[in-house]
């Protein structure tokens, strides 16, 4: 069985999400959101780093997973999730946990099934695919959502490693 720690990261809130995995199934571990609403950006990534690392060092997960950095028109705040983002790698990396990186409209495509999906469809999707009856966080169900987009492309470059090379001779002329 394979943790994996999902990461949607933020300056002001940031989400995560464990989920364990074994081959298709998929369990949910813990999810929550670290909140630093009215600290400096300094403290906000300070936190950042130290609450993910308390989250790792309790739940020892295999693997993580966090989303890219979306920009849009505001540059600012494009850095500023820059900055979040490169606050909770640090924290992964400390513990050499392996990072792979999705696009939202990745993550919307391996949960929801269209990459533009809206933000209740991914988290309604995240509920029904882990069994979970409670509310949770938008942004808990972020990034239990980018954990479970991790947890489907290891498994589909596991079966392509496994599958048989192409060959002529199955081709019909």
């Amino acid at each position: 069985m394979t943790v994996i720690l999902g990461i949607d990261p933020g300056s002001r809130v940031t989400g995560y999400g464990l989920i364990d995995t074994a081959g298709n199934k998929l369990e949910h571990v813990h999810c929550g959101c670290i909140k630093a609403l009215n600290e400096t950006l300094p403290d906000r990534l300070k936190k950042i780093h130290a609450e993910l690392l308390e989250v790792i060092n309790l739940h020892a997960p295999h693997q993580a997973a966090i989303e890219e950095v979306f920009v849009g028109r505001n540059a600012s705040s494009a850095l500023k999730l820059g900055q979040a983002r490169g606050a909770a790698m640090v924290a992964c990396l400390s513990h050499d946990l392996p990072v792979e990186e999705y696009s939202a409209r990745q993550v919307k495509q391996a949960v929801a099934g269209t990459g533009s999906a809206a933000k209740n469809q991914v988290q309604y999707m995240v509920k029904a695919l882990l069994r979970i009856s409670d509310n949770i966080e938008e942004d808990a169900a972020d990034a239990l959502a980018i954990a479970i987009c991790h947890a489907n492309t290891q498994n589909s470059l596991i079966r392509m490693a496994g599958s048989k090379p192409y060959s002529k001779k199955h081709v019909r002329s």
